[in-house]
């Protein structure tokens, strides 16, 4: 029997339900700006295509300088109001908002599905983590603000694609609570209808947002470096980042900068076989497009034999394809460990890196086919990649030292400690890490040389949630640490001489 679309689940479906629920931010014909309190049709819409399966969907509105700088005017304007609001008030708020995002779940993961390709289930997480986190915090946010204020200007967020719910509108709902109007740009590849949809969810409550979209250059210069700002807060990859951080150390102003890094899994005197299989398959969730992905394996090569087996045991069990394709309208949507990649640009250039990499004497240990996924008949396919794993990458390669960001590993052998952790350091510094070694010495003794943030022992560690703190160490992190109370704390302002934990131009402190 051929897969179809799921009945309900088609773009137009998600799209006209935006335009029911939210009619002031979503017009036939496009998506709005919000600033200044108000919805504009302004900026250029450029047109969007969905990774799933070319599918024309929303475009971004493209604001130029001109019009971002209206938009930061408007915040500078709400935030002066805004952070002289009682806690009260605003805690109010903010558990309205989250409710109203609550009662519309669904849609705002429908639309991650479209936007960026999540299966069903990530997507899904994606939101309620969001919302379950910030319920969290407006039980805790009294003594977290407790003598402290707010910034002396709104919190600017560029963020990544990938999570825009979990990451972005949380850490968005979470400055608000802290007492600061918020600014937030529309991540270029994906996201804009559902965090515009649960933007209107939140301004109808009374909460300062503003949401623009436009190009990351263009916007840069009033987004990072206006003056009016208190905080940037800034998720993605390394080379944007350096730029960003370029930026805010002239100004000397408050920033968080999460950047990528080499994140590695190393395995030393290991015997859990089974263990590991099953850690494997669940790497690969969201085909590895996460900031916490594990994309390198270092493994002592007297293991290597039992670790291959583990590994293609676990590569072997994987479901990729078409999120919404089922065989009867009935059948629930199907458990995916991932779809595509965010666009058909990323699958070529990570299929090219690859290919460049087995040319200069990768080996490749495992190439999954797309014709094992789970398709539409017909559908366009060029923004898929089938799971793939490199032995050994030249140096010369990309795959060698930097995030693949897609479901590619690369595996290194090495025989002694020493080259165990040079391996596993490789990026200077990560965010996570973890050491698969059956002692408990064995680890204590490694862990502490191994330049991540987090390490985890014979298990993998993740962004964390709640009361889980997260950083980087390294060229992975700039700027001040958050999760927990140290969110909080990033963007009010405590005692003078206060040195918040971050990774800064002139210090390092660790919570």
């Amino acid at each position: 029997m051929h897969m179809r679309l799921k009945p309900g689940t088609a773009w137009r479906d998600a799209y006209d339900r935006c335009c029911a629920v939210a009619p002031e931010a979503f017009h036939d014909d496009r998506v709005l700006n919000h600033w200044g309190g108000v919805w504009h049709r302004d900026g250029r819409p450029v047109p969007g295509f969905s990774p799933l399966d070319g599918t024309a969907i929303a475009g971004p509105p493209r604001l130029d300088r001109a019009g971002a700088g209206r938009a930061v005017a408007g915040a500078v304007e709400e935030h002066r109001r805004w952070r002289h609001l009682p806690l009260d008030e605003r805690k109010a708020m903010v558990s309205a908002a989250v409710d109203s995002m609550a009662a519309h779940r669904d849609l705002l993961a429908l639309l991650l599905v479209w936007e960026i390709g999540k299966p069903w289930k990530t997507a899904c997480a994606d939101v309620d983590r969001c919302l379950d986190g910030v319920r969290w915090y407006l039980t805790e946010v009294d003594r977290m603000v407790a003598g402290r204020m707010p910034l002396p200007g709104p919190v600017s967020n560029i963020a990544s694609w990938n999570y825009p719910m979990s990451v972005l509108m949380h850490a968005m709902l979470v400055q608000a609570l802290a007492g600061n109007a918020v600014i937030a740009k529309t991540p270029t590849d994906g996201g804009l209808s559902c965090l515009t949809l649960a933007c209107a969810l939140a301004v109808r409550e009374g909460l300062p947002f503003t949401l623009v979209s436009g190009g990351g250059s263009e916007l840069s210069p009033v987004l990072v470096a206006g003056r009016s700002l208190g905080c940037v807060s800034f998720v993605g990859g390394r080379s944007a980042g350096a730029k960003v951080a370029g930026s805010v150390a002239d100004l000397g102003r408050r920033h968080v900068l999460e950047q990528e890094g080499l994140n590695c899994w190393g395995v030393w005197g290991y015997g859990d076989w089974e263990l590991l299989t099953r850690q494997i398959r669940a790497s690969f969730d969201y085909g590895k497009q996460r900031c916490t992905a594990y994309p390198r394996f270092v493994v002592q090569r007297s293991l290597f034999h039992e670790f291959l087996q583990s590994y293609l045991t676990a590569v072997g069990s994987l479901r990729f394809g078409h999120p919404l394709a089922v065989q009867d309208p009935d059948d629930p949507l199907p458990q995916l460990d991932f779809g595509p990649l965010i666009n058909a640009s990323k699958a070529k250039e990570l299929a090219d890196q690859v290919d460049e990499a087995i040319a200069r004497g990768g080996v490749p240990v495992h190439r999954a086919s797309l014709d094992t996924g789970h398709f539409l008949p017909g559908q366009d396919i060029s923004a898929y990649f089938a799971p793939t794993a490199l032995l050994n990458p030249p140096p010369s390669s990309p795959l060698h030292h930097a995030e693949p960001f897609g479901p590619v590993d690369t595996i290194v052998l090495v025989d002694t400690e020493a080259e165990l952790l040079a391996a596993m350091n490789a990026s200077n510094g990560a965010l996570v890490a973890t050491l698969s070694c059956d002692e408990e010495e064995t680890f204590q003794r490694l862990s502490s040389e191994v330049r991540s943030f987090k390490v985890g022992h014979n298990r993998p560690r993740s962004r964390g949630d709640r009361d889980e703190l997260f950083g980087g160490l390294g060229a992975s992190w700039r700027g001040a640490f958050v999760g927990g109370d140290l969110l909080v704390r990033a963007v009010t302002t405590g005692p003078d001489a206060e040195r918040l934990p971050g990774n800064f131009p002139h210090y390092t402190l660790l919570p």
